[in-house]
């Protein structure tokens, strides 16, 4: 039976030309279910790979179903997913064209490994490419705030759990070597609910997060935020809900062909971070971090 007009749905912005498919998608990004967010949130970060992937790679990288990708393409106004991968085309193709892409284009260096790669090498590659992508999209601004808060502040608490954890840890670890009160949030245990009744003005809450944040970390970050506390948040979703809640934002590139996220470009912030705040008085944290090797 043929369709009514009253029965089309109006095709996104993108497709009329006025709005990006990026731009729209972070206009509407509120009307979406948890799980389109998720879609939405891997495409605003991923649109090189958006353009050419499968409706299932997709749900596969953005942790969702086939079915939910399909239905978040036709919530935006499109029949179905190669619609919506048409304008994701589109989109790249001018900021190839414009010189904005961050990979792929005319005068890269050479490969790092022949075309016939192995899955060792292709997690290499892939893991090149993060930390690339990551120093492009980082701003120097940001990067300054972000030390700066850490040296002005009282305590520094660092909320990541799960796979984050670890990251946390060792933040904690790097800015205890540097004579710096820091404290990690990891799990919802009682003496971590205690260090996030301690939040105060004088406390930096940092949020570390990959992909869904969880619902520790987004609440660490609604306390500090309750509390007037400084937020920073390093995170591979920029339209996370941790990201939202934080004042200063650090993006990081998670792309992996593996079955996990690859974080050695969170990793490689870190570190960098941490330096930072080490070369703001070099010889005074020398002098700190060799006392403390001394206890």
């Amino acid at each position: 039976m043929k369709r009514t007009a009253a029965t089309i749905t109006a095709p996104p912005h993108e497709a009329r030309g006025h709005q990006t498919l990026s731009a729209y998608i972070q206009a509407r990004f509120d009307e979406f279910s948890r799980s389109q967010k998720d879609v939405a949130q891997y495409i605003v970060d991923h649109l090189d790979e958006v353009a050419f992937q499968t409706a299932e790679e997709l749900a596969r990288r953005a942790n969702t179903s086939s079915s939910t990708v399909v239905r978040f393409s036709q919530a935006l106004g499109f029949e179905g997913f190669p619609e919506l991968q048409h304008a994701a085309r589109e989109e790249y193709r001018r900021k190839v064209a414009a010189g904005t892409a961050g990979v792929g284009m005319a005068g890269s260096p050479e490969p790092l490994f022949s075309l016939d790669q192995n899955e060792f090498e292709t997690a290499i590659v892939a893991d090149h490419q993060n930390v690339e992508e990551t120093a492009r999209r980082v701003s120097r601004s940001d990067v300054e705030a972000a030390i700066d808060a850490i040296v002005e502040a009282d305590r520094v608490l660092v909320c990541g759990t799960d796979q984050m954890a670890f990251f946390a840890s060792y933040l904690r670890h790097l800015l205890m070597l540097l004579d710096l009160r820091a404290e990690i949030v990891a799990s919802p245990s009682q003496e971590a609910l205690s260090r996030l009744g301690r939040i105060d003005e004088g406390t930096l809450v940092i949020g570390l997060s990959a992909g869904r944040p969880h619902p520790l970390v987004v609440r660490a970050m609604k306390l500090a935020r309750h509390r007037k506390a400084r937020t920073l948040s390093v995170v591979d979703a920029t339209l996370s809900e941790v990201a939202k809640l934080s004042q200063i934002k650090l993006y990081y590139s998670s792309n992996s062909p593996a079955y996990v996220r690859s974080h050695t470009a969170l990793l490689s912030i870190i570190q960098a971070l941490a330096y930072g705040v080490y070369s703001r008085d070099a010889d005074q944290y020398a002098d700190r971090i060799k006392a403390f090797r001394l206890k």
